[in-house]
């Protein structure tokens, strides 16, 4: 038996049930509370104050004038559901920025005094109409709007610092499962679970992000499509376009592209590129090539020294030598292959070190060991997915594919928006999830008054 301290007294608990210990220490209800203290009149009452900053800085971006300029559905199927595409998406976003990932959920910017702070607020299945009437070509629009937003952001707000000297731009893809029969487009597709590869049905995004040295990554571009699409369907003209956006976005430097094999070295307006190489026969026969005397240990960010020898605890080492890919076609081009090898750690006792190759493909002017670690960075674009998860894109809500395309690129517009408020904040917010930008910055309750007519806004002293 042992002793533990308590308001209670000294209270006894036994090693088996330690159950007895959290029964007397839980949160309590007061007993004075009972049904009928809970009244929903206070109209007074918001849970979701810090959207007003958030949407006025969609206005002062003109997202409002964006999507009406460039969403037009000429021939819907339901009249009234296409009518008036700009404030009904701006719905969707708004309430992706708050907690919404399904439709119903965007009845949250609808509840308690949201309709006196917001106006042209519509309810959440006149905007599901509205998703279900886009095609193909109504999602280009919108994936428009992203871009064009995108660069109205960063005139706004310093969301890429350092774009000067170097601009990332990655690609990638990802899987989101879905169940059913009734999802159009959803098939079998190839994608890891715990390190190996594994077939699952669902809708595969494309996405695009940029990032620098110093800023946490924005998406310029993202694309549905089915899951057994290969990860090179459509990858070069969101390459091109995401280029270009970064520039407009203010990347007067360097822009690197960085991705995995799928997406082969194209003429992207003279931006370098980083890229992982397939291990085929050539590859294999280039790597084979490399002098023993050429491979150096490299030293990864946060690496630490065996106290004992003095040596680096990774055993990765980095090598490079010339390879020229796409021989045999128009698109020929000769660059760095460099390659990271690391012991195979099925074989600790093996007699002479058996290693795994790492290949990728680079014209970058980094030094070896710096390329290595630069191309590594690749996986930020995992966070943007990890962000996406979290929220929008928990469900691909509709069974059309038009209207799960527009819900994804909803999904980007509010990542982007979200992001240059967490920038705007400072602090350590320009780096958070975005589940943690929702926490501290859009879900706050408040209180207002109208004095004068106008809503005036009581907030905790917290709020950033």
């Amino acid at each position: 038996m042992r002793e533990v301290p308590s308001e209670l007294g000294r209270l006894e608990f036994s090693h088996n049930n330690p159950a007895q210990l959290w029964k007397a220490l839980r949160v309590q209800v007061s007993h004075r509370f009972a049904e009928e203290s809970a009244i929903f009149d206070d109209d007074h009452l918001v849970s979701l104050a810090g959207l007003v900053p958030v949407m006025t800085l969609a206005g002062q971006t003109r997202l409002p004038q964006l999507l009406a300029e460039k969403v037009s559905i000429a021939q819907p199927r339901i009249a009234s559901g296409a009518a008036n595409p700009g404030p009904k998406l701006a719905t969707v976003i708004a309430g992706m920025c708050a907690v919404a990932d399904c439709i119903d959920d965007l009845d949250v910017v609808r509840s308690g005094g949201m309709t006196t702070l917001f106006g042209g607020v519509y309810a959440p299945w006149t905007d599901g109409t509205l998703l279900r009437e886009f095609t193909f070509g109504h999602a280009r629009q919108l994936e428009s709007v992203l871009r064009e937003h995108l660069t109205a952001l960063s005139e706004r707000v310093d969301l890429l610092p350092g774009a000067d000297q170097r601009v990332f731009v990655d690609i990638d893809s990802l899987l989101r499962p879905v169940y059913g029969h009734a999802k159009q487009g959803a098939s079998y597709g190839h994608t890891k679970i715990a390190g190996k590869q594994a077939l699952r049905k669902g809708l595969s995004p494309l996405a695009t992000t940029l990032s620098t040295e110093h800023a946490a990554p924005v998406i310029a571009g993202m694309r549905l499509r089915a899951g057994k699409t290969g990860s090179s369907r459509g990858a070069g003209r969101m390459i091109a376009q995401a280029i270009q956006t970064a520039r407009a976005a203010g990347a007067a430097g360097e822009i690197l592209v960085r991705g995995d094999s799928a997406c082969g070295p194209g003429r992207w307006s003279g931006a370098r590129f980083s890229l992982v190489l397939t291990k085929h026969a050539a590859v294999r026969r280039t790597i084979a090539a490399i002098p023993e005397d050429a491979w150096t240990p490299v030293k990864y960010p946060g690496a630490v020294r065996d106290p004992e020898t003095g040596e680096w605890i990774s055993d990765a080492e980095v090598a490079e030598i010339p390879y020229t890919a796409f021989a045999s076609t128009a698109d020929r081009v000769t660059a760095r292959l460099i390659v990271r090898r690391v012991k195979d750690a099925r074989y600790p006792d093996a007699l002479f070190p058996v290693w795994r190759y790492h290949p990728f493909f680079t014209n970058s002017a980094e030094p070896t060991a710096a390329a290595d670690i630069t191309h590594r960075r690749h996986a930020v674009i995992e966070t943007v997915f990890a962000d996406l998860i979290d929220g929008p894109l928990t469900h691909l809500p509709s069974g059309r594919f038009g209207a799960n395309s527009a819900w994804v690129l909803c999904a980007a517009i509010a990542h982007n928006l979200l992001r240059a408020c967490g920038v705007l904040a400072g602090d350590r917010h320009g780096h958070a999830r975005g589940a943690t930008l929702r926490r501290r910055i859009v879900t706050v309750p408040a209180r207002f008054a109208r004095p004068q007519r106008r809503p005036v806004l009581h907030l905790p002293s917290h709020w950033p």
